[in-house]
């Protein structure tokens, strides 16, 4: 006997929405069925009787993402060693980075979650939102094959995959953002940190000061992403200044 679904909502967004975005973006039809599974978390799955949920297209994605990054950065830097090409991959292929491009698409606004979920704030926390933007990529793959696949990946991750590029060894903002300030003699970076809300649903407000001053700013749900934002800001800010000097 199934259990009750009283109590059990729906997505504040219609998931026809994203199978119109999704639709846009690859140029080809995706199947409605996938795509609504791909949005289930086993959490809502579980509490409306033992629906199918995203785990198994989660599975499928994470190895479409990995095959579609792997090939761009093979291709686009034939002079990197495979430890180099692997740290350039996980800066991209991560809960974070992952995380942060479903926050772009409003990927919470569409998932089915249950209700402990729900009243914690799941709609926004990074391992459901990158399980179930690979779960979505599963999806497409399956709907359309790899070329779609592909295109979706390369619409929702070019602009990380640039980016990582130009982060240097550290493949992290923070680390680049050290190692340019030794460069220039301007000292150790210090970052102040500040949040608000509740326990389950904080926000962080981070500054760096690079040499008294303050460089960047950055906001995110973790003292590390806001933290990641503001070096990054700080980075883009030293470098324009050598370049205009």
């Amino acid at each position: 006997m199934g259990r009750s679904t009283e109590g059990l909502a729906g997505p504040p967004r219609a998931v026809e929405e994203l199978l119109d975005y999704v639709r846009t973006v690859t140029g080809t039809a995706i199947d409605p069925g996938l795509l609504r599974r791909a949005l289930t978390h086993r959490s809502f799955a579980y509490e409306s009787g033992g629906l199918p949920h995203n785990e198994r297209l989660e599975f499928l994605g994470d190895s479409v993402l990995g095959l579609v990054v792997t090939d761009t950065l093979y291709a686009a830097h034939p002079d990197l060693a495979e430890g180099q090409l692997a740290k350039l991959r996980a800066a991209v292929v991560n809960m974070r980075a992952l995380a942060e491009v479903a926050r772009t698409i409003g990927l919470g606004d569409f998932l089915f979650l249950g209700r402990g979920e729900e009243s914690t704030g799941g709609r926004d926390k990074d391992s459901i939102l990158a399980d179930t933007m690979e779960a979505v990529i599963g999806a497409v793959y399956l709907s359309a094959g790899l070329t779609a696949g592909g295109q979706f990946v390369h619409h929702l991750l070019d602009p990380l995959i640039s980016e990582s590029a130009q982060m240097g060894a550290g493949l992290d903002w923070k680390t680049s953002l050290q190692e340019l300030s030794s460069q220039q003699s301007l000292g150790t970076p210090e970052y102040r940190v500040e949040d608000d809300g509740p326990e389950h649903a904080k926000t962080f407000f981070a500054e760096v000061l690079v040499g008294g001053e303050v460089l960047g700013k950055g906001t995110g749900r973790t003292k590390k992403d806001a933290e990641q934002q503001a070096a990054a800001q700080a980075w883009t800010t030293i470098g324009s200044r050598i370049a205009d000097a």
